[in-house]
C-alpha cells in the first residue's frame, strides 16, 4: 500500500520541526515526569512522620515509606504493557501526552493528600493510590519518548540522539533537589515540615501545563506514519509482542542482559547514595543534596558522549564494561564514602564515578533497545524490559539494600550485593547473549525510506 498524497504531506510538514525541537519537546516532558516521581524519593523521610502513626517504630515507618516508594516502580511493568499496546496500536504522540497528564494529576495530587493524624490508615492507602497511578504513567512515558526520537533520527545517530532522553532522569533529580532545597532554605524546616512540603508537588501542576505545550505542538513519528499507511502496524501489539516465542526470547536477554543491571547501577549510583550519606554517614541535607546536584550536573554530559560513542564502536561493549566495573568497585566507593564523610569535594567525586557508570549503562540503552524489536510492536517490547528492569529490579535498590542492612548489621555493605549480583549477571547475559551488533540496524529499512525531519537545526 502506498502512502497518500495528503499523508505524505503531512509527514513534508513535520520536515518544519527539526530534529533539536523534537528532542527538545519530547525530553522536557520526560524530565518532568521523572521530576514527579523522584520527589517522593528524596522525600521518602518525611512521608514516614506524616503517614504513619506518630508512635511507630522509626525503621518499621522508614521501610515502609521505602517501600512505598518501590510500589511506583513494581507498577510500571502495567503501564508498559498498556501503554505500549496504545502506542504501537493508536500513535507514539497521543499516548505519551497521555502518560504526561495522568503523572501531573497524580503528582499534584500527593502535594493535597490529608495526613495519617487527619484520616488515620486512609492516608497511607491514597498515598499508595497516587504512587501506583505515577508508576503506571511513567511505564508508557519512556518508551514513547524513546521510540519517537528514535524514529525521527537517521541511521549512524540514533544513540546520539536518543541519549539526550537518557539525560532527563538524572535531570528530574537535580530538579527535584534543587526545588525542594530551595523550599526549604527558604521557609526554614519548621514550615517546610509542617506544611511546605507539599509546594514541590503543587508545582508539578505549572510544569506539566508548560511541557505539555510543547508536546501538543509535535506531530507523529514519520516512520510510525509510514507504517500506518503501508499497513504494516500491529492490530493486535500486546498479542504480537508476547504472544511469541522469540519475542520473549529477546525480552528476556533485554531485561536481564541489560535493563536490570542497568537499572540498580542507576539506583545505586545516585538514590542508594542519597539515602546512605544521610540515614548512615548523617551528613546535613543541604550537604547531601549539593554533593548529588554537583556530582550528577559534572556527569550528565558523559549520556551524550556515551551514546555518541555507541554510533560508532557499538552498544553492548560500553554498556557491559560499566556493569563489570560496578561489580568491582562499588564497595571499594562506599569505603571510601565512609572514610571521607568529612569531606565533600572526595564526596562528591565518588558519587561522579558512580555517575559516570551510571551514564555509561543508561546512555546506549534507548538506541539498543529501539534497534533489537521490530517497529510494528517496538513501543509495546521494549517498555516491558526497560521498566520490569528498570522498576522492578532498579528501583528496588534503596528498600532491598535498607532491609538487608538492617537485618544484617555484622555484615559490612551487605546492602550492596543486590546490586552486584544483579550487575554481574548483566555482564554474563549481555556478553552470551547479544552476538550481532545492533548499531548498524537500519530500523528505517522497515519502510523503505528515511526520515523526513532534517537533523540539524
Amino acid at each position: 500500500m502506498s502512502v497518500s498524497a495528503a499523508t505524505a504531506g503531512r509527514m513534508r510538514a513535520s520536515g518544519t520541526q527539526n530534529l533539536s525541537f523534537i528532542v527538545f519537546a519530547s525530553s522536557l516532558g520526560t524530565m518532568i515526569e521523572w521530576y514527579d516521581f523522584y520527589l517522593y524519593g528524596v522525600l521518602v523521610a518525611f512521608f514516614a512522620g506524616h503517614f504513619f502513626p506518630a508512635n511507630a517504630n522509626a525503621t518499621l515507618t522508614f521501610l515502609a515509606s521505602l517501600g512505598i516508594f518501590w510500589t511506583g516502580f513494581v507498577v510500571r511493568p502495567f503501564g508498559a504493557v498498556f501503554f505500549g499496546h496504545l502506542g504501537d496500536l493508536i500513535g507514539r504522540k497521543f499516548t505519551f501526552m497521555l502518560t504526561l497528564v495522568l503523572m501531573g494529576l497524580a503528582t499534584f495530587t500527593v502535594g493535597i493528600l490529608p495526613v495519617y493524624d487527619t484520616i488515620g490508615v486512609l492516608a497511607p492507602i491514597l498515598l499508595v493510590a497516587c504512587r501506583v497511578v505515577q508508576g503506571l504513567a511513567l511505564g508508557g512515558e519512556y518508551g514513547g519518548a524513546a521510540t519517537y526520537i528514535a524514529e525521527h533520527a537517521p541511521d549512524g545517530k540514533r544513540g546520539l540522539y536518543t541519549s539526550w532522553i537518557q539525560t532527563t532522569a538524572t535531570m528530574g533529580i537535580v530538579a527535584a533537589l534543587l526545588v525542594i532545597m530551595a523550599f526549604r532554605i527558604g521557609l526554614g524546616d519548621h514550615a517546610f515540615q509542617a506544611y511546605a512540603w507539599r509546594y514541590p508537588f503543587l508545582l508539578s501542576a505549572v510544569l506539566v501545563i508548560l511541557s505539555g505545550y510543547f508536546r501538543f505542538k509535535l506531530q507523529e513519528s514519520p516512520l510510525f506514519a509510514k507504517l500506518k499507511h503501508q499497513g504494516k502496524s500491529s492490530h493486535n501489539p500486546a498479542l504480537e509482542s508476547f504472544g511469541s516465542g522469540k519475542n520473549w526470547g529477546l525480552i528476556l536477554i533485554a531485561l536481564f542482559g541489560f535493563t536490570a543491571p542497568e537499572g540498580v547501577v542507576w539506583y545505586t549510583g545516585q538514590f542508594y547514595a542519597l539515602i546512605y550519606m544521610l540515614a548512615v554517614l548523617k551528613l546535613p541535607y543541604v550537604e547531601v543534596y549539593m554533593i548529588l546536584v554537583f556530582a550528577l550536573l559534572l556527569g550528565a554530559p558523559f549520556f551524550v558522549v556515551f551514546g555518541w560513542l555507541s554510533d560508532r564502536i557499538g552498544r553492548k561493549g560500553i554498556m557491559v564494561t560499566g556493569f563489570a566495573l560496578a561489580f568491582i568497585t562499588f564497595i571499594p566507593v562506599f569505603q571510601m564514602m565512609t572514610a571521607y564523610k568529612d569531606n565533600p569535594v572526595v564526596l562528591t567525586m565518588l558519587v561522579w564515578y558512580m555517575v559516570i557508570l551510571v551514564t555509561m549503562v543508561y546512555g546506549p540503552i534507548a538506541a539498543f533497545l529501539v534497534e533489537f524489536f521490530p517497529a510494528r510492536i517496538r513501543y509495546s517490547s521494549m517498555s516491558l524490559p526497560y521498566h520490569v528492569g528498570n522498576g522492578v529490579f532498579g528501583g528496588g535498590v534503596p528498600f532491598i539494600g535498607s532491609s538487608l542492612a538492617a537485618a544484617l548489621p555484622g555484615v559490612p555493605f551487605v546492602g550492596l550485593f543486590y546490586p552486584m549480583a544483579i550487575s554481574a549477571l548483566g555482564v554474563i547475559v549481555g556478553l552470551a547473549g547479544v552476538r550481532k551488533p545492533t548499531h548498524t540496524v537500519k530500523i528505517w529499512d522497515e519502510v523503505g525510506g528515511q526520515p523526513l525531519v532534517p537533523d540539524q537545526p
